[in-house]
């Protein structure tokens, strides 16, 4: 059983930073890509940003600039750290990871955390 844990999403002012982090636990022997997506009320998931096992990364061109994802490989962790924050980056902020464990590979998901930018 493979779990995705995020943390860190808050209620912040316009222009304000945000840290979220995401911990992979479980029977994992493997992880490939991981990242961030997001999802506003009435609206798809969408890619935010994406590091793969390498260390390349892609992002969203409406986060291009303001967001960093980074991740810890021995610790299956990864972060998406959010500077310069719009009232637009609100939404509920998923963990995703690709992961190949001893019985199987997929995608999983994280239950999703919070961010609300005020104006």
């Amino acid at each position: 059983q493979v779990q995705l844990v995020e943390s860190g999403g808050d209620l912040v002012q316009a222009g304000g930073s945000l840290r979220l982090s995401c911990a992979a636990s479980g029977s994992i022997i493997r992880i490939n890509v991981m990242g961030w997506y997001r999802q506003a009320p009435g609206k798809q998931r969408d890619l935010v940003a994406a590091i793969t096992s390498g260390g390349s990364t892609n992002y969203a061109d409406s986060v291009k600039g303001r967001f960093t994802i980074s991740r810890d490989n021995a610790k299956n962790t990864v972060s998406l750290q959010m500077n310069s924050l719009k009232p637009e980056d609100t939404a509920v902020y998923y963990c995703t990871a690709n992961i190949g464990t001893t019985i199987s590979r997929g995608a999983y998901w994280g239950q999703g955390t919070q961010v609300t930018v005020s104006s």
